[in-house]
């Protein structure tokens, strides 16, 4: 067969006969699975046979489950019937089982190829199982792909490492049928393929909708005076000691004086977790690979993280973004979608981002708060997860507050001595590389990282919508700086849940001239500081609408 025949011969195969595969057919069929193009050459394509039957019936009742599970995805009766009809696997029945994977350590050195994406190592195991495919399929025998399976679940089964990512279950035999010469989902009159494939030539470079969007200042807005007062008022008035609880009292004043309310009510709180990657993070400045980013976000997907514990333990909404990590979550997943990009890019000989990005970080920061306020909310923390991004919020609060960056850098994920130093020489050699313009917005655009700038929209639309906002540690409070430096009246709203043990944490906040609420040594991120602080901001609001007054009481004042 030429090329072009076996290309538009191969088949994803569901129906086998029980011939044997010898070995020189698949390993023919792995080894052109091996020339395929390899991202950097990093060789991240692994293969596992599978001839046991044990296993294929346990990969099967994996995809029994899934496969029950997608049935009831449509409401359509006759729609379920016609899918619980196909026959999507052969897992039994074929001869071999191929699981194809990609190494995802291979990332933890520097990778040609995967500044754009760490992606492209997933592409490359694309790549070999479509040469493998087409080899098969060229010595008389074909192959049928099961993605029906909960990857988690299949990962374990196989005893795969963290790091091994499979693309799902391949059956490998002698074809039973050539399906009339057509896809089988086709053949069935599932769905049609369309005869040629879909080609637009981009003639504008730029989005129409993402022109002009150049993110404007706030005007400062005044809060009425007479509620303040009434406030103060109502606060001494409770059987107490004049200040007698100190910063509940500073804090309740600030809550009432928010909502514009003698009987303030926190509803539905609400932390977002915004997270990015980092181009600075290839650069040795963190203690952990950049694909912990990925990780720990599957980790509060899965609800393990520390933040979910404490948002649970404190009844608090909890909201994931993904504000531009470098990976592709699955669709299902219970997560925002605000990716701008497969994180930024290194600031140290370049821009991290550009103009239009930095716009998108603003708008799809202001999306997410309207979202959340939308359904309810009023109080929204901000928390963050992203390898890299200590050393982004130090830069930015260098030159926001115009400080050595000595100052501003600390531990991050560990980073401790010598390692530390580097990352202060690394730091330093990025900002002294910096030629552009001395706007807030140009320096933003330069040193910002995603989850930081959107965070910073976020705030800002916090204040137009007049919700209480709680800062988390370092990151989150360089994101507030952000937003203060463009509007000031933003600190009416915002409580500082605790001084971190981050080092450049406590400048910032007496930059501010704010009082935390915690001293903790917390420096996890991930807006845990607003959740552990949350019940003494409940504990203020309780004691303004609940304790007693002197009068109320029959108390004397004196």
């Amino acid at each position: 067969m030429t090329l072009d025949e076996i290309i538009k011969s191969r088949r994803d195969t569901r129906h086998f006969t029980q011939d044997e595969v010898p070995d020189e057919v698949i390993q023919r069929a792995l080894q052109a699975g091996h020339h395929a193009p390899s991202v950097g050459l990093t060789d991240a394509t692994r293969y596992y046979l599978i001839k046991s039957d044990v296993i294929k019936k346990e990969v099967k009742k994996l995809f029994l489950d899934y496969d029950h599970k997608a049935s009831n995805l449509t409401d359509d009766e006759l729609q379920k019937k016609q899918y619980q009809a196909l026959k999507l696997e052969a897992i039994e029945e074929a001869p071999i089982g191929l699981v194809i994977c990609y190494d995802r350590s291979v990332l933890n050195q520097f990778t040609i190829g995967t500044v754009g994406s760490n992606e492209a190592i997933k592409f490359s195991a694309v790549s070999a199982s479509q040469n493998i495919w087409l080899s098969l399929t060229e010595q008389g025998y074909s192959m049928g792909w099961v993605s029906i399976l909960n990857y988690y679940q299949f990962k374990q089964l196989l005893g795969l490492p963290e790091h091994i990512e499979p693309l799902g279950y391949f059956c490998v035999g002698k074809p039973a049928t050539n399906y009339d010469n057509q896809p089988m989902l086709q053949q069935l009159n599932w769905k049609q393929k369309a005869e040629k494939p879909i080609v637009e030539e981009i003639l504008v470079s730029t989005p129409e909708s993402l022109r002009g969007t150049k993110q404007s200042h706030f005007n400062l807005e005044l809060i009425t005076p007479e509620i303040s007062e009434a406030l103060q008022q109502k606060i001494d008035n409770k059987t107490k000691p004049t200040d007698s609880l100190g910063v509940l009292e500073i804090l309740a004043k600030q809550i009432g004086t928010v909502f514009q309310s003698l009987e303030p009510k926190i509803v539905k709180p609400n932390i977002v977790v915004f997270a990015g990657d980092h181009g600075i993070a290839n650069h040795g400045v963190s203690a952990y690979p950049q694909d912990v980013t990925r990780q720990m976000v599957t980790n509060f997907l899965e609800g393990g993280a520390g933040i979910n514990v404490f948002c649970k333990q404190n009844n608090i909404g909890l909201t994931i973004v993904d504000a531009g990590v470098n990976y592709d979550f699955p669709t299902n997943a219970n997560l925002v979608s605000a990716k701008v990009g497969k994180g930024t890019q290194s600031f140290l000989h370049g821009p991290a981002m550009s103009e239009t990005e930095l716009n998108l970080c603003f708008a799809k920061g202001k999306e997410i708060v309207n979202s959340v306020f939308e359904m309810g909310c009023n109080c929204i923390g901000f928390g963050e997860m992203g390898i890299g991004n200590t050393s982004t919020a130090s830069v930015l609060m260098s030159i926001l507050l115009e400080l050595p960056i000595e100052d501003c850098v600390g531990k991050g994920t560990g980073v401790v001595d010598e390692k530390l130093i580097q990352k202060q020489d690394i730091l330093k050699k990025a900002i002294e590389n910096y030629n552009g313009s001395n706007d807030l917005e140009s320096k933003l655009a330069y040193f910002g990282g995603f989850e930081i700038i959107q965070m910073a929209g976020g705030m800002l639309q916090a204040k137009q919508n007049n919700m209480l906002i709680l800062v988390d540690g370092f990151i989150c409070s360089v994101a507030f700086l952000i937003a203060y430096k463009m509007n000031l009246s933003v600190k009416e709203n915002a409580i500082f849940c605790h001084s971190s043990a981050e080092k450049g944490h406590q400048k910032i906040l007496d930059y501010l001239d704010v009082q935390p609420l915690l001293q903790l040594d917390l420096r996890l991120g991930e807006g845990t500081g607003c959740a552990v602080a949350f019940p003494i901001i409940q504990s203020a609001v309780c004691f303004l609408n609940e304790m007693a007054s002197f009068e109320s009481a029959g108390v004397s004042r004196s």
